[in-house]
């Protein structure tokens, strides 16, 4: 206890719970009377000395100042209430509108010197008003819980781009988090909106439904993308059926709020609250346009992806190589394989275009295989439009050299700085034979695997097509005897690197060796086994596209097809 001079001159006692001090504080013994109380108690409790704290305090005071005596404060030293472990007591309430925490001290003031003597030790208790810490609490608590939701809904958002995914996730997240029940309504085409609904069930109910967004306050804005109308001016009790839902009871209020896209609105998220519950607060409504604007990217998003991958499928549809059929009873058989595991397309390419039905008997088939330099799309894209040239090229296809020099000055005149090599292999029947005549434009020249197993390379060769202004090419001639082959193949089988230790090429001899093994063999077996041999040799490694195409003299003859002779030697 300290001693001061006074205003007076005399000597008093500065008893600490007394004087115009900033905290209310106050002195009260083990009995629950108040001994001593300073102004700003007297202010905010309105009592006076002598009170029963029962009477005059707030209950949450009393039971705490009778919950410390049990075990006197007197009992516990100064020195031992400084120590780490040892806490003086303190409780919490409201007062008013204000919050406080009260901080229970021994009250020695009794104990000192010239003190009188009193009713025995108490506790003072100091109070401090800690609303304004409380209500910063609770805002960094909801900070921190909006915080977790929104970086929660941006991994789940984000996980996916697939959009019925993602709007299945926005309504189950909004509705676990923000409302009742949740609905996205999404564009649709026409009438037809694609809309996503989540009850206080927890299940996700995906429809298309014709619905008018008119029919609901601030809907047809928020599917424009305009800002939304705050909860307080729309009327839940005026929602259709379709978003009424019979699980939901009766709505105390409604949020209507626009998903924002990339460059056009991607939906609209609705959220419900059934009676009972408060209506939507403006920091509700705050959050719930924060979760809308990561809903709102995340649909656009997949919505954009679906899309490029409808127009890559319906692209890659057109650059891949068409299915094998007959040519006019001759036999066919192809294989490609790009250079990327997960690649469907790419520099090399085949076409088969079959002579008209009904025409001239000396039309004949056109078989094309080619390599585009490089790999990958850009060479895919450039295989498509030397694809279509060739196609409107298919007139002149009696003049290979003609259709050479045409197609040269089409890749001379584009922007592409890529060239091609190519085979045409023109196909005719001729009785029991197959006539090919075959032009090579700097590609690999055709082998024939004769029935018995020879092997000759076709006598054909010409310059690269896209590189010189002028190009020449000379064209072979070859007559296929019942199960001969003529096999059109790209750099790709021949130049595979690989063997017993990587770095050596499979090669033409190889290839030819190999062939020779092969005489008389379908043309299905033959382009898988040409392929197996290329893969194997090529292990794990790193490969170049490669196509195969096979065409086969038949064994067999329908009777018409050599006027009603078949001659022994040409069947099986």
């Amino acid at each position: 206890m300290e001693l001061t001079q006074g205003i007076d001159g005399a000597q008093r006692v500065l008893d600490p719970a007394l004087g115009p001090g900033p905290y209310p504080a106050l002195a009260v013994n083990p009995s629950g009377t108040v001994i001593r109380l300073n102004d700003a108690a007297r202010l905010l409790l309105g009592m006076n000395p002598g009170a029963l704290l029962d009477d005059a305090a707030p209950a949450w005071l009393a039971d705490a100042h009778h919950a410390v005596t049990g075990a006197p404060l007197s009992d516990v030293t100064e020195a031992d209430l400084s120590q780490p472990g040892i806490s003086r007591p303190v409780a919490h309430g409201s007062i008013g509108d204000r919050a406080f925490e009260a901080h229970g001290v021994p009250d020695e003031s009794h104990s000192a010197p010239d003190t009188p003597p009193g009713p025995g030790p108490g506790t003072v208790w100091w109070l401090f008003d800690v609303t304004a810490h409380r209500r910063l609490e609770r805002e960094l608590a909801d900070e921190r819980e909006r915080t977790a939701f929104l970086a929660e809904a941006s991994s789940q958002l984000l996980a996916s781009l697939n959009l019925e995914r993602c709007m299945e996730v926005t309504v189950h997240l909004a509705a676990r988090y923000l409302a009742d029940a949740a609905l996205v309504i999404a564009p649709g085409s026409g009438r037809a909106y694609p809309v996503s609904y989540c009850g206080p069930d927890g299940q996700v109910d995906h429809q298309e439904l014709v619905v008018d967004p008119a029919e609901v306050p601030g809907l047809a804005e928020a599917m424009q993308g305009f800002p939304p109308m705050p909860s307080r001016w729309l009327d839940p009790a005026a929602a259709p059926p379709w978003i009424l839902r019979a699980d939901l009871g009766d709505l105390a209020a409604m949020v209507v709020t626009a998903l924002p896209g990339h460059g056009v609105p991607a939906g609209a998220l609705v959220l419900l609250r059934r009676g009972g519950r408060h209506a939507f607060s403006d920091g509700e409504e705050m959050i719930a346009r924060l979760f809308a604007a990561r809903a709102g990217a995340a649909m656009s998003a997949a919505r954009v992806y679906a899309e490029q991958a409808s127009i890559t499928e319906t692209l890659m549809r057109e650059l891949l190589p068409p299915r094998t059929r007959e040519l006019g009873e001759v036999e066919l058989a192809a294989r490609y394989r790009p250079s990327g595991a997960g690649e469907r397309v790419g520099g090399d390419f085949y076409d088969l275009h079959p002579a008209a039905e009904g025409s001239d008997p000396e039309q004949e088939s056109l078989v094309v295989l080619g390599d585009v330099c490089g790999k990958g799309l850009e060479a895919a894209v450039l295989t498509g439009k030397i694809r279509n040239t060739l196609r409107a090229l298919l007139p002149l296809a009696d003049d290979h050299k003609r259709v050479l020099e045409l197609l040269n000055g089409t890749l001379l005149n584009s922007e592409s700085t890529r060239f091609v090599t190519l085979v045409l292999a023109s196909v005719r029947r001729e009785g029991g034979h197959v006539r090919l005549r075959l032009t090579s434009a700097g590609h690999t020249r055709p082998l024939i695997v004769r029935a018995g197993g020879e092997v000759e390379t076709a006598d054909t060769g010409g310059s690269l097509i896209g590189v010189l202004d002028k190009i020449t090419s000379t064209t072979a001639t070859v007559l296929l005897e019942p199960g001969d082959t003529c096999l059109l193949y790209t750099d790709g089988i021949t130049e595979a690197f690989g063997g017993p230790l990587g770095d050596e090429m499979f090669g033409d001899e190889r290839l030819s060796g190999e062939l020779a093994r092969c005489g008389g063999m379908p043309p299905e077996a033959l382009v898988e086994r040409v392929h197996m041999l290329a893969s194997e040799w090529v292990g794990t490694g790193k490969h170049d596209d490669m196509a195969v195409v096979a065409i086969t003299a038949p064994r067999r003859f329908h009777l018409s097809a050599v006027g009603g002779q078949g001659p022994g030697r040409f069947t099986a």
